[in-house]
Formats: C-alpha cells, sequence, structure tokens
C-alpha cells in the first residue's frame, strides 16, 4: 500500500476546529485540498502527520498555536492617531484594512478598538494563539 511522502502531490479532506469546537475551516469532496508534500503550501507540522498516511486513512491531527499561526504578538498591534484616516471614513471595529508600512509593503490589519483619538490596528492572523485540529482524510497520492 503506497504510503504518502515528500514530493507528493496529495489531496486530502478535512474539519478543522478550535479548542471550543467552532469549525475555522473545511475541505471536503466539493472542495477538496490539494498540495505538495514538502514544498511549504501548507503548515510543516501538519505536513510531518500526513508523511506515512495511506490513501483512506484518517487521522486526527493537533496542531499547537506554535506550530500553526504563531501566537499573539503585541509587537504586531499598532496604535496609530485617528486623524492619518480620512475624516469621513468610517472605522469599525473587526474591519480589515491593508496598510503600507516600512518599505511600501502592503500589511493587512484588523481594527480592534477605535475612538476620536486613535485606533488599535492588530497585524496578528485571526488564528494566531489558537490550537488548531484536523480531522483529516487522506484521499489520493499522485
Amino acid at each position: 500500500m503506497q504510503k504518502a511522502k515528500t514530493g507528493d502531490h496529495v489531496t486530502v479532506h478535512y474539519i478543522g476546529t478550535l479548542e471550543n469546537g467552532r469549525v475555522f475551516d473545511q475541505c471536503d469532496e466539493d472542495a477538496p485540498l490539494s498540495f505538495t508534500l514538502g514544498a511549504d503550501e501548507v503548515f510543516p507540522a501538519l505536513e510531518t502527520e500526513i508523511i506515512g498516511m495511506a490513501v483512506g486513512e484518517v487521522k486526527n491531527i493537533h496542531l499547537p498555536a506554535e506550530q500553526a499561526y504563531g501566537l499573539r504578538l503585541e509587537a504586531n498591534m499598532l496604535r496609530v492617531p485617528r486623524e492619518i484616516f480620512p475624516a469621513d471614513k468610517e472605522l469599525a471595529i473587526g474591519q480589515k484594512l491593508s496598510i503600507e508600512l516600512k518599505d511600501n509593503v502592503p500589511q493587512a490589519m484588523r481594527i480592534r478598538a477605535v475612538n476620536d483619538s486613535e485606533v488599535l490596528l492588530d497585524g496578528n492572523h485571526d488564528l494566531a494563539g489558537c490550537d488548531l485540529t484536523f480531522a483529516l482524510k487522506l484521499v489520493s497520492i499522485g
């Protein structure tokens, strides 16, 4: 029986959940996930768990935050004066913005707080700091 190894193109179905059981993502028959093992297309820790699996095998894979989107970092939070935004621009908590930081590189940020004088922007991934669990099935090895 063929087992997945580095360099193989694999297709998986999964349901991704958080510690509280909330589903954060899923890929099934209608929209499977395909990638090459070892090509840094998914979390390295997830690849490690898939290597050695056979087609049809099912596995629950737990990734601590450090092996997924990382920890929430205070360094990724940015307080900026409200006045840098146009006065007529409506700003709402949870809203995503793209701002240019050093070297004119765009950075996705989410508004976490806003008042008349400042805006708190968060550059952490929404799932940073979260442990992830994948109920995963290896569908094919190509």
